[in-house]
């Protein structure tokens, strides 16, 4: 093995990227635009929801419970008739339509616990579950402050002080950008470096390399430290400008930490991408096992959804995943400011999948070049 070759076979495919401008285009788009907006809108969260409300009653309780319904989590409500109601819910124009009974003032103050009807568009799955609780919340805090001008209510035996850290504003953009931003250096790592064994074949480069004094190792080892430094700065540059600079996602720990894991992960998803593209004979074919491999990657991982409320067998199987540990590395480290202490055996663990993936992906990769000869 020569580290000139490796450095001039990385330098040519960085030219060769370069000259490929779909590629230039979608890592910028990829490290910017796709970021901020899974960012601004992550669909799990409530944000604007539509709401229509019959007011029935008339009453200051029906209108102080109207006058709690407003952005950023519903839009202003609409006050509508009980036959819009059911119209409303049709067109799709309304998410959320509230009933408010006559004689619900009365009732609540007689302490006979009236019944207010709410129909959901459950079509709107993640705003259904989320808007009906926080509509349940709002109505019994309005009911129960009313009620206190009037007669005397029950006081909890325990009071919850409640502290919110590492996002005490439960702002969702701070955690969707980071989740987005893992995401991106997951998929763009493995795309890169498919594409530019895949693209060695499919313009016959391939052969050409191969009469060459270079060895397999040198070959596979230059596109994956060419590709992993393309990743490695457009993440350094989407953290700093768009993460920190555009969304205002703080950052608690180090930064330079942070790039140390992302390195130690992308040492494991080049990899995984020459493999891929071993297996794969075009350019469609890589794609289609890209796509399969990208979205367990970044589901099952801890970032979307925590890791505890998956099955078991898939908590287990996921360890062996690089993403489940750099999700665990990047969080601890951006949002709770953890040092090399505390995120050592996520490191250990990508050093040790990556290790793996570049025997498995060398194994492959000699297979490859021997059926070329």
């Amino acid at each position: 093995m020569r580290l000139a070759n490796i450095l001039n076979l990385g330098v040519k495919e960085l030219r060769s990227l370069l000259r490929d401008p779909i590629m230039l285009v979608l890592i910028a788009y990829t490290f910017t635009v796709a970021i901020y907006s899974a960012a601004a809108a992550l669909p799990e969260t409530l944000n604007n929801a539509a709401i229509g409300i019959v007011d029935e009653d008339h009453s200051a309780l029906s209108r102080r419970i109207v006058g709690a319904f407003y952005p950023p989590y519903f839009s202003t409500p609409r006050m509508i008739t009980p036959a819009q109601m059911d119209t409303g819910l049709d067109e799709g124009s309304l998410t959320f339509a509230l009933d408010i009974p006559p004689h619900f003032q009365r009732d609540v103050l007689a302490g006979r616990k009236p019944d207010i009807q709410l129909n959901v568009d459950a079509t709107r799955v993640s705003q259904a579950f989320t808007g009906a609780g926080y509509i349940q919340t709002i109505i019994d805090t309005e009911a129960t402050a009313f009620l206190r001008r009037y007669r005397a209510v029950a006081v909890p035996q325990v009071d919850l002080a409640l502290r919110m850290r590492f996002n005490p504003n439960l702002n969702k953009s701070w955690f969707g950008s980071v989740v987005e931003l893992i995401n991106q250096v997951t998929l763009l790592s493995i795309i890169l470096t498919g594409a530019a064994l895949i693209r060695e074949r499919e313009h016959g480069t391939i052969e050409h390399l191969l009469v060459m004094p270079v060895t397999p190792f040198e070959i596979m080892a230059s596109k994956i430290w060419s590709m992993a430094l393309v990743v490695l700065v457009a993440t350094a540059v989407s953290l700093l400008v768009v993460v920190h600079g555009l969304i205002g996602t703080p950052i608690r720990g180090s930064v330079a930490l942070f790039l140390a894991g992302a390195l130690a992960n992308l040492f494991s998803t080049t990899a995984l991408g020459i493999m891929l593209a071993t297996l794969a004979r075009s350019m469609p074919q890589f794609a289609l096992l890209t796509i399969l491999v990208i979205m367990p990657l970044e589901i099952l991982s801890g970032g979307s959804t925590p890791r505890e409320s998956m099955p078991q067998i898939v908590q287990a199987i996921m360890l062996l995943a690089p993403t489940t540990h750099f999700v665990a590395l990047a969080q601890a480290i951006l949002f709770r400011g953890a040092g090399f202490d505390v995120v050592w055996p996520h490191f250990a663990a990508l050093i040790g999948i990556g290790t793996v993936l570049s025997g498995l992906a060398m194994a492959r990769f000699r297979k490859a070049i021997a059926e070329v000869d």
